[in-house]
């Protein structure tokens, strides 16, 4: 077969370093924004934080080359080189302490090393101790166990010595640690409990008639236990006060499970019924690139020596690079700004009232159609970012939804469904509470023409049980 060579054009389109940067910073929420600029900064030599105090409101802030003779004080070390290197680089305190609890497994292992067991014992229970899960159950059975120790800790035991030191366990604080199952945990904890008359029903209750209560056959139970329908109703009440994780009750020691946010735009309400609409910037460092490196890039246009040339040509990259980030920056803060203020306009009923019933049907599309933005960037945008109101804070997807027609012909965001079907399940009777057929008819009622597999699915993204499950005494 013959080799042929051949030309060929073919029209491709590339990204600049620029488009790539501002597609990051945009993406990128306000918390995870300063440490951007502050990594920027202290990896690349040419930027500096801190404006000339005599700068002007209308100078240009775009980055420019700036003759040597204006450099002030140029020689004196940037602040953040006399910083101790081992704190973390956000100035605010509270980002920088932690504090050290006692972890789970620890409160564990301290309770184990009060009991009179033997070395072997002690090591047999510590293994079951990290085998439970945050929530402290043991979700392992104990055959698995016995292999576990035998090829990981080469310790050898058997069934019955693993079972007695899980009961051993299961006697620690919090009460409820160590089981295997949801209905052994309420039971460890009843059984620490003092004996009244409702304990002891709940005790007998989940051990004797469990399906029977998870499904909610109040009248089996009843009858079968000879209980009135008081006794039973104390009895479940002691049960649902229990605690189901009991390992959740202990925090770990470096485990982080809040979440911190803090809002990328903020928006107020004047006395007149304006809203304001407002991007935080106060923590960030403001970026220029220094005007020192500019002899350094005179010298080499002169010199003949190939280190100059050289650190020209760093030097040269890095001024790139700082401007791209500076106008990146930019171009972030006014796609941000431009993308807010539209769906504030488009949501401006909601937002003037905080009323859910006013949330218009609005999808990613809308808002790009209005802006000339690409919907790509638009979900960026939306991505992680929060805004904080005169009502509370919100994520800027809570105020994006798909829409169906009322029975006048108008279009309603499915959330004003859903709220609209929680209103109907709050104010049912829970002794009858209404099926998803009846779902439907109270729908039809408010105004909504719902299918019935349309309320079982919004049920089920609102968490709320099926009618059987939601039934009370």
């Amino acid at each position: 077969m013959a080799l042929r060579q051949g030309l060929e054009l073919k029209q491709t389109q590339k990204l600049s370093p620029l488009q790539i940067q501002t597609i990051k910073l945009i993406e990128t929420p306000f918390l995870e924004l300063e440490q951007s600029v502050r990594n920027e900064w202290e990896n690349n030599p040419v930027l500096d934080d801190d404006y000339p105090k005599d700068k002007k409101e209308d100078e240009d802030e775009s980055p420019k080359d700036v003759s040597i003779d204006e450099i002030k004080d140029d020689d004196s070390i940037p602040a953040y080189k006399l910083k101790v290197s081992n704190w973390g680089k956000d100035e605010r305190p509270e980002y920088n302490t932690f504090s050290v609890k006692e972890s789970f497994s620890q409160t564990l292992m301290d309770q184990l090393g009060f009991r009179n067991l033997t070395p072997h014992e002690y090591q047999v229970g510590a293994f079951i101790i990290g085998s439970l899960d945050e929530d402290g159950y043991l979700r392992r059975d104990l055959d698995s166990l016995v292999d576990d120790l035998a090829f990981r800790a080469n310790v050898e035991t058997d069934y019955e010595e693993v079972l007695r030191l899980l009961k051993v366990i299961q006697e620690f604080e919090p009460a409820g640690v160590g089981a295997r199952d949801l209905r052994e945990c309420l039971l460890l904890q009843l059984r620490q409990m003092r004996r009244t008359p409702e304990t002891v029903n709940a005790i007998l209750l989940l051990e004797d008639h469990y399906q029977e209560f998870v499904n909610k056959h109040f009248q089996k139970i009843m009858n079968r236990m000879a209980l009135s329908q008081e006794e039973l109703k104390a009895a479940i009440a002691r049960i649902v006060r229990l605690n189901p994780a009991p390992g959740g009750q202990v925090s770990d020691s470096y485990a982080d499970t809040a979440q911190q946010i803090v809002p990328d735009f903020l928006l107020s309400m004047d006395d007149s019924g304006t809203l304001h609409m407002t991007m935080p910037r106060f923590p960030l460092p403001e970026v220029h690139v220094k005007a020192s490196y500019s002899e350094v890039l005179e010298r080499a246009r002169y010199s003949k020596d190939p280190r100059d040339k050289e650190a020209a040509t760093f030097i040269k990259q890095k001024v790139d690079s700082a401007k791209w980030f500076v106008e990146a920056l930019k171009q972030r803060h006014n796609t941000l700004e431009t993308t807010m203020n539209t769906i504030i306009e488009f949501q401006k009923e909601y937002f003037m009232t905080g009323d859910e019933g006013n949330l218009r049907p609005m999808v990613l599309k809308d808002i790009a159609e209005i802006t000339g933005f690409d919907i790509s960037t638009i979900s960026r945008v939306v991505s992680s970012k929060y805004i904080e109101t005169w009502f509370g804070i919100f994520p800027l997807k809570f105020f994006f939804s798909e829409g169906l027609e009322n029975q006048e012909g108008e279009e309603v965001s499915t959330r004003e469904l859903k709220k609209a079907l929680k209103e109907c399940v709050d104010g049912e009777d829970k002794m009858k509470p209404l099926t998803d057929d009846q779902l439907v008819e109270e729908m039809e009622k408010r105004g909504y023409k719902v299918a019935r597999r349309t309320i079982a699915k919004y049920r089920d993204q609102l968490g709320i049980a099926k009618a059987r499950l939601r039934k009370e005494l």
